[in-house]
């Protein structure tokens, strides 16, 4: 158990800079799992504290890492949300994770947060007993599409059984905690 803590010490010692980009991580997937969803004033408030934080900690050139990371993290997530994947309170916590982190760890983090999320959709996707048939619509799809044949799907199930919601910020938790793992 001490060599744990003592790990732990180290790490904390080494990485000071991502103890509150965790924290935050946290705070935005309580609220997506309690309410579904991710408050302004804490996307904002995230946002705003990074810049502050990388200003203080590294001088303006801190300050320009965190505005490109704080960019990138919204530019990520922009194209998903586009297309009705995700919602806009995950835009701008992926904005604000990025602020405090800046554009390398912006980046392994929506790595990290995809392969997650990826993960997480399949167990509850497996939970609800929807994930084989699933499958097997999408291979039936791209069989189709490589043939190029027409997509001869069943009719859509009714709209109740057939939307899954997931609270993303849940994979932005995780996806920070790997990549707090994966500098230690």
């Amino acid at each position: 158990m001490s060599d744990w803590l003592s790990g732990l010490g180290l790490w904390l010692k080494a990485h000071p800079d991502l103890i509150l980009p965790l924290i935050l991580s946290l705070v935005i997937a309580i609220c997506d799992l309690k309410t579904r969803r991710i408050p302004n004033y804490v996307t904002f408030g995230g946002a705003l504290g990074g810049l502050i934080f990388q200003l203080g900690y590294q001088g303006l050139p801190g300050l320009l890492d965190g505005l490109a990371g704080w960019g990138l993290g919204f530019i990520l997530l922009l194209g998903p949300y586009l297309l009705g994947g995700l919602g806009a309170g995950d835009v701008k916590a992926s904005a604000a994770l990025g602020a405090w982190l800046g554009p390398w760890r912006a980046a392994s983090l929506f790595v990290y947060m995809g392969l997650s999320g990826g993960l997480l959709i399949l167990v509850v996707l497996l939970w609800q007993g929807r994930l084989w048939s699933g499958i097997k619509e999408g291979w039936n799809f791209l069989l189709n599409w490589l043939l190029c044949r027409a997509f001869d799907s069943k009719p859509p199930a009714p709209a109740s059984t057939m939307q899954t919601t997931f609270p993303y910020g849940v994979a932005m938790a995780l996806g920070m905690a790997v990549l707090c793992w994966r500098l230690a």
